[in-house]
């Protein structure tokens, strides 16, 4: 019952911006810790951000500090991720994930392409 929908990816420029959204069901949404990862071609999937469940606090990878920020809407059962300033190495499929019970749950990925 437990799922999660990516949209929003796409093609950009170097240097452009693109919004993230994950759709959350199937479990108590604002009770959990929510996480965007990503995975490049040939590269192990990577932690980009965290948002906590109470106070919304955050955290994110050196590579993207100051350029992506999380966020979540627990009325609408959805996270956010805001990335600006991309650069072509942050080209890969971005995941959305939530560990619940002992089990990580992810969803089906969105691509995102940062090229000129």
């Amino acid at each position: 019952q437990l799922q999660l929908v990516e949209s929003g990816g796409g093609l950009v420029q170097p240097g452009g911006s693109l919004r993230l959204s994950c759709a959350a069901s199937g479990f108590i949404f604002s009770s959990y810790v929510m996480s965007w990862y990503r995975q490049a071609p040939g590269k192990e999937r990577e932690l980009v951000a965290v948002i906590y469940s109470v106070a919304g606090s955050t955290n994110y990878a050196d590579s993207v500090k100051g350029r992506f920020t999380i966020s979540r809407d627990n009325a609408k059962n959805t996270v956010y991720l805001q990335m600006s300033s991309l650069k072509p190495e942050d080209t890969a499929v971005y995941y959305c994930n939530v560990l619940r019970r002992g089990l990580n749950y992810w969803g089906q990925g969105t691509q995102v392409t940062v090229s000129s």
